[in-house]
């Protein structure tokens, strides 16, 4: 006698119908796990001394629903979860206790619903022996979304092979206050560069099967004093201009959901902001992904409701599908009792939620087959160095001091971010073991001449004031030929970091003053801290050469370097093997190609200091420069290049059909190989519903210039680059004047004028 199969469990039924079937099938209680994420993954775990179990508390935690919807960070490691190698899950390990975790949801529970397995995926997955590739700010500073994608492709596969079945990626927020400590985690300032930076992570994840949240959702790059979760000032046309790109392209390129930030937006907490999770994201974008909230952000709206069910109510009401370690969701239950929210309302975010299951196949294969190998994790560690090479940004550059020479008689490597993997390898990482990872000082001892001494001193701390070492490094510097001067920041956490229940670091009077940028790590000033700077000044004043490397997790408020300061580069956390870029920058080995993709202060007293703000004709401050140090699209290169004036093959086009070829001519006048990254801005002369902003970046390209030679770079200009947030916030291609402007960078470009017709019968 045949067994009927039911409809779920058939694979060949559309994925609607199996959800349908599936729904009808489920207690409240069962439903309810299924938005359940409450559980920190590396408490399902525990070490014996026959390897890894289950413990008691997970099997507990499944058996209170009857299911599980979700487990964050089965495998995550770092200071604050606590887990090491100690005790913690290497790959072989992680993919065997994963399987176990998703056998023992499937087998012991009624329905055997998989649970999805969450993984923290910044930059590479957040376990033991994952790689580590560098930063967002640093992939951003490549302007190369074809590199990162498959960097992202490996990592996605790092973590698939794991048992993980979805990424968490910081995207969504942009650097508009340098003083957020989450700076790093920003691909830029900029919403264009951001979104294709963000396409590229979706196409790339989607690539090895992993399904993207999409961090954080929206304006928390915006927050009021670069603080971290505060509240922001945005109105809605900032919103829509500025924050939300990268989330539109994000969503169009397939990502599976959206992680709600902790900020609030027109005083509402985006978690529980209807306008934002249903009215934009639902019912105008048509996304059909989750929504998972931030870590403990439900929680929080206790404050607003007065009791944990109403809280739940609030952010399901508002869009809100998955918890993330709060109380409150897995009283859903409790909510439609209540009558405090519609099972209807409950069974949407249920079918979000068991969709993305079907979707990714976990029905039929909740563990995964064998993935990678050793040598697909080689593959990726080298893709992540060509990351950190593309990435390096040469920001000042007088009398030929690079590239280093091999017939050097002795080069000092000194300063606090000279001998330290830790230190350039940014947050949200987990414990590398000792010995892996090439530093700064170790690139360049690798790449110097056979006949080249390498001297080091720390010279000072990150932070402080202490400069008793100061005198020594000074004297290194001075019998040295040059001097390689390594400052910047850190965001290194370690066991003696204190904590928020969500993880970020705890900072102010009485904790750890290591962390100098990081989640919980906010600068009022961004200024080089003291110590640092007596460095640079008393090496300087040796009247060695200099050559400043900043390692970095955010834009610093520089001073203006003088001789003998010959060079400056700006290396954002490069990952662990970060210093063999750096150095393959500095001998010349490789061709700096990064640009700057956040604009360097002068100081934070003159923030915001961004590129595209309003184009008001503000003069600048009496005491002080309204421009950067650094404009956004900076950098510099060992050779020099010369652009033409951009030309169009029209200078007339409708709204209706804006399709048009905009040409400059590039031309390598030195004696090196150029990487150029071309640069096409759009600014507004007159027309359109609002004030406009001074330019904003609407395309790039690179080439790649052999001595003497000459390039065209072509841009097609079509209505996604001339369109604007018209006046129902909404993107159109409004009548009047623009410039589109060409160049190597923000403040050095050269434009031509088009005029946008209301009628296609005035195109010539």
């Amino acid at each position: 006698m045949t067994v009927a199969v039911p409809r779920y469990r058939d694979p060949a039924a559309p994925v609607p119908e199996r959800v349908r079937d599936l729904l009808g099938r489920m207690t409240l209680a069962e439903k309810v796990g299924q938005l359940n994420q409450r559980m920190y993954g590396w408490h399902a775990y525990e070490r014996t001394p026959d390897g890894h179990r289950l413990t008691d508390a997970f099997r507990a935690e499944v058996a209170a629903f009857d299911g599980m919807g979700a487990l964050y960070g089965l495998q995550r490691a770092d200071a604050w979860s606590g887990v090491g190698f100690g005790d913690g899950l290497d790959a072989r390990d992680g993919a065997l206790t994963a399987a176990a975790v998703q056998r023992h949801v499937v087998d012991g529970t009624r329905l055997g619903i998989p649970v999805l397995l969450v993984e923290e995926m910044p930059h590479g997955h957040q376990a033991l022996d994952g790689t580590v590739l560098p930063v967002n700010l640093a992939a951003g500073a490549t302007w190369d979304p074809e590199l990162y994608a498959d960097a992202v492709a490996g990592a996605a596969a790092e973590l698939r092979a794991r048992g993980a079945h979805v990424a968490l990626v910081s995207a969504l927020d942009l650097v508009r206050d340098p003083r957020w400590g989450r700076s790093e985690e920003c691909f830029a300032e900029d919403p264009y560069l951001a979104a294709r930076m963000t396409e590229a992570l979706v196409a790339g994840a989607r690539r090895a099967g992993v399904a993207v949240v999409l961090k954080h959702f929206a304006g928390q790059g915006a927050t009021v004093g670069g603080r971290n979760s505060a509240a922001t000032e945005l109105g809605h046309r900032e919103l829509h201009e500025i924050h939300l790109a990268a989330a539109r392209a994000g969503v169009a390129a397939g990502a599976a959901g959206v992680m709600a930030a902790y900020n609030e937006f027109d005083g509402v907490p985006c978690v529980a902001n209807r306008y934002l999770l249903t009215g934009l994201l639902r019912e105008e974008w048509g996304f059909d992904g989750v929504v998972m909230a931030d870590g403990t952000a439900i929680d929080r709206l206790v404050r607003l409701t007065g009791d944990p069910v109403s809280a739940a109510a609030m952010a399901l009401d508002a869009g809100c599908d998955l918890s993330l370690w709060d109380d409150c969701f897995p009283r859903l239950g409790e909510a439609v009792d209540r009558g405090l929210v519609s099972g209807r309302a409950l069974d949407a975010a249920v079918a979000r939620v068991l969709t993305l299951k079907f979707r990714l196949g976990l029905f039929e294969r909740p563990v995964p087959e064998a993935g990678p190998g050793p040598g697909a994790a080689r593959e990726l560690g080298v893709l992540g160095e060509r990351i950190a090479r593309a990435s390096v940004t040469l920001l000042v550059h007088e009398g030929g001091a690079l590239p280093l020479s091999r017939a050097a008689r002795r080069i000092a490597v000194l300063g606090p971010n000279a001998d330290s993997v830790a230190q350039q390898i940014g947050d949200y990482t987990a414990p590398q073991r000792p010995g892996d990872g090439v530093t700064v000082l170790e690139g360049i001892r690798a790449a110097a001449g056979p006949d080249t001494e390498v001297v080091c001193a720390r010279g000072c701390e990150l932070v402080g004031d202490d400069v008793s070492r100061v005198a020594e490094a000074a004297r290194l510097a001075a019998g040295a030929d040059v001097a390689v001067l390594v400052l910047g920041g850190s965001s290194a956490r370690t066991p003696d970091t204190a904590f928020e229940a969500n993880g970020a670091a705890v900072t102010g009077a009485g904790a750890p003053s290591g962390m100098t940028c990081g989640e919980g790590v906010d600068l009022a000033d961004l200024s080089l801290p003291p110590a640092q700077r007596a460095l640079l000044a008393a090496v300087s004043a040796t009247g060695t050469p200099v050559v400043v490397v900043l390692v970095q997790g955010r834009p610093h408020a520089l001073p203006e370097f003088e001789s003998p300061a010959r060079a400056v580069l700006s290396a954002w956390y490069p990952g662990p093997r970060g210093g063999r870029a750096v150095a393959q920058v500095l001998f010349g080995d490789a061709e700096p190609r990064g640009r700057l993709p956040v604009s360097m202060p002068r100081s934070a007293a003159q923030l915001p200091v961004f590129y595209n703000g309003k184009d008001h004709r503000y003069r600048g401050y009496v005491d002080q420069r309204a421009t950067p140090r650094y404009a956004f699209g900076h950098g510099l290169s060992y050779t020099s290049v010369e652009y033409g004036a951009p030309h169009l093959s029209r200078t007339r086009v409708s709204v209706d059909a804006p399709r048009l070829t905009c040409r400059v001519a590039v031309r390598n006048t030195g004696a090196r190989p150029a990487d150029e990254t071309v640069q096409l801005y759009v600014r507004r002369l007159s027309g359109g519903a609002t004030w406009p902003r001074v330019r904003e970046l609407r395309g790039f390209a690179r080439l790649r210039l052999a001595p003497g030679e000459r390039a065209d770079a072509v841009f097609e200009v079509d209505a996604e680059t001339l369109a604007s947030v018209g006046r129902e916030l909404r993107l159109v291609v409004e009548p009047g004047a623009v410039e589109l402007e060409t160049g190597p960078a923000s403040d050095r470009t050269r434009g031509v004028r088009l005029e946008i017709t209301d009628s296609e019968s005035n195109e010539t």
